[in-house]
């Protein structure tokens, strides 16, 4: 006689079939009647493993597939060099680069016969930034600075962790255009306020400029300056995007919008429509902070540079900016449209030459400090920088890798895996303060130390005497190309 158990086992058994097959029936009359996936509808059940491995694709591409120089944005050659900086082990490898020399684009820098010995060796020097233009001038420390990330698009633990890990190394970190929060404050790092399309965190109940929040801000200590945005380049001529489930009670107050609601910016500010309007701009904000004010922007063409220091050149320097951050079209973004991010304005690598170039033209150059960003994470892209004639170098991406980012490619659904650019509480658990801030320093910190190292290499006693004579460009044949010929300077 069969025992109670075994009937048991048998009942529960046919009962689970039973389940599963009628869920199987289910999916498959559902799948030939619906009318908007033809795969599913032409091959019920069978067609969902299409999608399955579709969504998993991208994951199993980067672990798997690819190889260590071949992934976009980054490849995991360039990521792990970044994790082995913020981790402190040093970006030494062993039995030879895997750094493709021949591709077109590829960097060579021009070593010296003669490199610079230990005792000749300079530290690279702060700059100072508005000096003679502003009641408070800005020195800024380090060569690799945290470009703008709003609080908003990433989470209060990652702009605690950037700000305490700035602090440490002695460079800036820009707000992004979500406006200054406690957490950009905690870590007592310098700290540039961005003044995005939307005017978030210095607008009125009107969405307009309000010059009484501008010196509330200006008050703080470590607000060291103001950045107008016009442009970014992973989307330029479209303002930002927060979805509203990432508009959270706090982020909704800072910015002085609705909780919950899409945080979308125009795209454009609404009171800069010419030079003439953006000088105006400049000046009031200077004259009500007594701070720099700089401006952000992605370019196109050489109008808009050359537009801008006639403009100034009429009214005298005193009129310019104080900075300019030029963004390539290669920048990054936790949201864009994907025809801006992939086909609208120049790369860096034509960008920031031009404006340098226009600045140079029109004997500007030193009034104007120029920041350069577009993913510049490596040490090789920042001095490459520092040669087209660049102060500074601003990167996100790379201060994100070094906070544990995994390129999930997933910032603008709030499910980071890593905690950086989500608001659940869940995953943010992941992401320890102390030790995330203290990969943020060693990552400036290493980055400033290897470009020196490469400058040390050049010949030169720091990285501020890079010139475009010390970099080559490999062409499309295979052989470099001088950067000073490629883009010969001025006369």
């Amino acid at each position: 006689m069969p025992s109670l158990l075994t009937i048991l086992s048998v009942s529960l058994g046919s009962l689970l079939t039973i389940a599963i097959v009628a869920v199987l029936v289910y999916w498959y009359v559902q799948d030939i009647t619906q009318k908007k996936h033809t795969i599913l509808r032409n091959y019920p059940l069978v067609g969902h493993l299409r999608y399955f491995f579709e969504r998993l694709g991208e994951y199993f591409r980067q672990y798997f597939f690819l190889g260590d120089r071949d992934e976009m944005p980054f490849d995991r050659a360039t990521r792990s060099w970044v994790y082995r900086l913020a981790k402190n082990e040093g970006g030494v490898i062993g039995f030879g680069s895997t750094y493709r020399l021949q591709d077109p684009g590829a960097l060579i820098f021009v070593n010296a016969p003669f490199p610079v010995l230990e005792e000749d060796r300079l530290p690279t020097p702060p700059l100072i930034i508005g000096e003679g233009h502003c009641a408070t001038p800005f020195t800024a420390r380090s060569i690799i600075n945290v470009s703008g990330m709003s609080f908003g698009a990433i989470s209060a633990p990652a702009i605690r962790s950037l700000s305490r890990g700035a602090a440490a190394a002695g460079c800036w970190m820009d707000t992004g255009e979500g406006g200054l929060s406690p957490h950009h404050l905690e870590g007592g790092c310098d700290v540039i306020m961005q003044i995005g399309t939307a005017k978030y965190g210095v607008r009125d109940a009107n969405g307009h400029l309000s010059l009484d929040k501008l010196r509330e801000l200006a008050a703080h200590e470590n607000v060291r300056a103001f950045e107008i945005k016009l442009a970014q380049g992973a989307k330029p001529g479209k303002g930002g995007v927060l979805p509203g489930g990432k508009v959270t009670e706090e982020i909704a107050r800072i910015r002085g919008i609705p909780v919950g609601v899409d945080s979308i910016s125009p795209n454009r500010h609404l009171d800069i429509a010419n030079i003439e309007e953006l000088l105006d701009f400049i000046a009031r904000v200077r004259d009500v902070t007594g701070k720099p004010v700089g401006i952000k922007t992605a370019v196109g063409g050489r109008m808009f540079m050359n537009d801008l220091c006639e403009a100034t050149l009429r009214r005298g320097l005193d009129a310019a900016p104080d900075f300019m951050v030029i963004d390539g079209g290669e920048g990054g973004s936790g949201a864009a449209p994907q025809a801006l991010a992939d086909h609208v304005a120049l790369s860096i690598n034509e960008s920031l030459p031009r404006v340098v170039d226009a600045l140079l033209a029109a004997g500007m150059r030193d009034r104007v400090k120029v920041v350069a960003s577009g993913k510049l994470i490596t040490s090789a892209r920042v001095a490459w920088a520092l040669a087209c004639g660049a102060d500074f170098v601003n990167t996100a991406r790379g201060f994100m890798f070094a906070l544990g980012c995994i390129q999930a490619l997933r910032c603008h659904t709030n499910t980071c895996p890593t905690g950086i650019a989500t608001h659940n509480v869940r995953l943010q658990r992941g992401l320890v303060i102390e030790d995330k801030a203290e990969r943020v320093a060693n990552y400036a910190s290493s980055i400033n130390k290897e470009v020196d190292t490469i400058a040390h290499s050049c010949g030169l006693r720091h990285a501020r005497e890079f010139s475009r004579e010390h970099v080559r460009i490999v062409q499309m044949a295979g052989q470099s190309e001088a950067l000073s010929t490629l883009y010969p300077y001025p006369a």
